[in-house]
């Protein structure tokens, strides 16, 4: 029936016309549209009208052929990072804990969807087998805010994503300017999969894992984070307008690349993926420019 709020939002090209649109998955049929769209599973969604801000979900069902980033490029205004958000990844990396949330900004360039629809890619200038993976909490908003209490912030979340915050090692460690090594094109995979905040009864207790070349390197609960959602939010927005669509990684917990004994890296033709408890896996591909 038309007229429902979607609750587990894809962008997807359909198998029918070819052509890009918005829907809605019946996560209880297709709990991993990720894994499900890789094994070649015809997963069936309806068709949402108007945007993902406001879409409507409509009785009509088009079947998947490529998954794309639930968010345009164009609905998304700015990326907001944050570094060393927990307390177990501040451990390893034997850094004190921070009094405030460390941020770091990518430019929506840097977005990017689920392979084989995205693939990223590292630049010639950064091509030092140091790339990094991070596999996070992607936290979008629905709505613009300025000076929002920690109170009201969860108000201003429109939905969840998996998201992986690839960094280029070398260059980061250059100076501490990291959003140029955090923000190059293609650095920020998000999706399968947007999960709206109704569907989603506590954030703060999802199970996360990066997954490469099919060997598990992160495995942590956002549970362990030293700043909360609301208070990310709130911190963030002080004198500051956060736009409708910006989209708020988290942070991410122990076991990234370079702090590994061997350390690991991305390179050509490998396999990374982001899997979150209750919204799905983000599969990612690595090629060089």
């Amino acid at each position: 029936m038309a007229g429902s709020a979607w609750t587990h939002a894809v962008r997807f090209i359909a198998q029918e016309d070819g052509q890009p649109h918005l829907g809605q998955v019946d996560a209880a049929k297709w709990p991993d549209v990720g894994l499900a769209v890789e094994k070649g599973d015809k997963v069936d969604v309806k068709v949402v009208t108007g945007t993902v801000f406001d879409g409507q979900v409509t009785s009509h069902v088009l079947h998947i052929a490529q998954l794309l980033s639930p968010l345009r490029m164009e609905e998304v205004p700015l990326i907001r990072g944050i570094g060393l958000n927990y307390f177990e990844h501040a451990q390893e990396a034997n850094l004190a804990i921070p009094d405030e949330p460390m941020l770091f900004i990518k430019a929506r360039t840097a977005l990017i969807g689920p392979s084989p629809s995205d693939t990223i890619i590292i630049p010639r200038f950064v091509q030092d087998e140091t790339s990094d993976y991070e596999a996070e909490l992607g936290v979008v908003l629905g709505k613009p805010g300025r000076n929002i209490p920690e109170v009201e912030a969860m108000d201003y979340v429109l939905g969840y994503t998996c998201s992986n915050d690839v960094s280029a090692r070398k260059q980061q460690f250059k100076n501490n300017q990291v959003s140029f090594s955090k923000g190059l094109d293609t650095s920020a995979p998000i999706g399968p999969v947007l999960v709206s905040k109704e569907a989603i009864k506590d954030p703060h207790r999802l199970r996360v894992k990066a997954i490469y070349n099919g060997n598990v390197v992160q495995d942590f609960n956002t549970s362990d984070m030293i700043f909360n959602i609301p208070k990310l939010i709130s911190y963030l927005s002080q004198g500051t307008t956060l736009e409708k669509g910006t989209i708020i990684m988290s942070g991410t917990g122990p076991g990234v690349g370079i702090l590994r004994k061997p350390k690991i890296f991305l390179g050509p033709g490998d396999d990374i993926r982001v899997e979150i408890a209750n919204i799905g896996t983000l599969i990612s591909k690595v090629r060089y420019e």
